[in-house]
């Protein structure tokens, strides 16, 4: 029983944390629209708009966390459940409760309060071993773990009552109607039905049921003036556009196809098809859905970011250029768009190209360095140049994004020997060969 306890606080514990195995999706349109859903939440919290990011993991799980400050994570299936923006809003309302409370910085209270009740059943039930009461002992034992196993889930409830609550005054304050956040309740809750969940009352969980939490906001919801407030129809249109987008770009082609038929001439419907043709190997195909949607808005930078990258994909490198340029002049050299035009650049094995992507991709990693792409590509550039140590700094700043710590090591120690000592990029490749050998210490004392 101990060994089942720890294990299912542990596996609780990593559900809190960003998950290494699950890949997360970037997407500058997508990100554009996270953050301008997010901003009126934070603006009345107690929160830095400039700290707080939404993140995207590609699973098809209904789920959301808060993890590492003030970061929430979204599973993609949540954005499929979803069919509205303000459901999204109430679950990111929600999440900023988490942060603001305080919760996964208090969540190692509730670990302990459980792990003392676990200790101190031990130390009884062995002692009643230890004296010939065998049964006792172990009833003792079983008691104990039930105790402990109960008091963590009432504290993790306690601290969900608490997100909700919080959740819904920064939608009243900031004017946007709680019917979100009663619908995509009523989503889970069907969920629960379907999987056979008893709706008597939610103990022995982490979470209060979701019927228990609709009838509990309902109220406080209806009563508020946002209650019939019109969400704002430009964030729903966006995000019926990044929907069907997300699904074109993960879901089987088929799958698409059938929910997007042709006879569907929607703006979602022709995104979604034009990635799952483009997915499927069809790139005319592709390219016929985003020319339709170019005749109609010929100056969006997210299509003609998706007409570029079809076309470098299907290698057309230098068709592609011209519309990735355009795209990365309309969004300010949005750095995901930014990193893409410079892999075309590359792409087109034009030599006369390499400047002006070696121009594009430092100001990319400029604006985000966390993109290993855009690094990678660098990488490429230098080494194009001659410049290999710079070139083997780019790659290990790729590795090291990508948890690749044996590469980062090799990379940055190869490049701290082609570069001066002490300078700027001779400091960044001694940084990430000391981060790298600590993270890979670490994963060997975890194996």
């Amino acid at each position: 029983m101990l060994r089942f306890f720890v294990t299912l606080i542990a596996a609780i514990a990593v559900a809190v944390q960003p998950v290494a195995a699950q890949s997360i999706l970037r997407d500058a349109e997508t990100e554009a629209l996270f953050s301008d859903m997010v901003a009126p939440l934070v603006a009345v919290s107690e929160l830095d708009a400039d700290e707080v990011e939404v993140i995207l993991i590609n699973d098809n799980q209904i789920n959301a966390f808060v993890a590492g400050g003030q970061r929430m994570f979204f599973y993609s299936g949540t954005l499929a459940a979803a069919d509205s923006a303000v459901e999204i809003q109430g679950v990111m309302a929600h999440e900023l409760g988490h942060i603001t409370g305080g919760h996964i910085i208090r969540f190692n209270e509730g670990i302990e309060t459980a792990t003392g009740i676990t200790i101190l059943s031990l130390i009884l039930g062995a002692a009643a071993i230890a004296a010939g009461a065998g049964e006792a002992g172990a009833g003792i034992l079983a008691a104990g773990q039930q105790a402990a196993l109960g008091k963590f889930l009432a504290f993790s409830r306690v601290q969900e009552r608490s997100a909700d609550a919080a959740g819904a005054r920064y939608l009243s304050a900031a004017g946007i109607t709680g019917r979100g956040s009663i619908d995509f309740f009523k989503k889970l809750q069907n969920y629960e039905f379907r999987l056979g969940i008893p709706q008597e009352d939610s103990y022995g969980r982490t979470h209060p049921l979701s019927g228990e939490r609709v009838s509990l906001l309902r109220d406080v919801y209806q009563a508020d003036p946002a209650w019939d407030t019109p969400p704002n129809p430009e964030i729903e249109r966006r995000f019926q556009r990044v929907k069907a987008k997300l699904l074109g770009f993960t879901a089987d082609p088929n799958t698409t196809l059938r929910q997007f038929p042709q006879s569907d001439q929607t703006v979602p419907a022709r995104y979604a098809r034009a990635y799952a043709w483009h997915k499927s190997a069809y790139p005319d195909k592709a390219l016929e859905e985003v020319n339709k949607l170019l005749t109609d808005e010929p100056n969006d930078p997210y299509f003609l970011e998706l007409q570029g990258q079809i076309m470098l994909e299907s290698g057309r490198p230098d068709e592609a250029l011209e519309s990735l340029r355009k795209a990365v002049t309309l969004t300010n050299a949005q750095p995901l768009i930014a990193a893409l035009f410079g892999h075309a650049l590359i792409a087109t094995e034009d030599e006369t190209h390499f400047e002006e992507a070696e121009t594009v991709l430092k100001a990319a990693v400029i604006k985000d360095n966390r993109n290993p792409f855009a690094w990678y590509q660098l990488g490429v550039v230098y080494s194009q140049k001659g410049d290999t140590a710079r070139a083997q700094l780019a790659t290990a700043e790729s590795a090291l994004l990508q948890r690749n710590y044996g590469g980062a090591i090799r990379s940055s120690q190869i490049a701290m020997g082609g570069i001066a000592e002490n300078t700027p990029d001779w400091i960044r490749a001694q940084d990430i060969s000391l981060i790298a050998k600590s993270e890979f210490e670490r994963a060997a004392k975890r194996r």
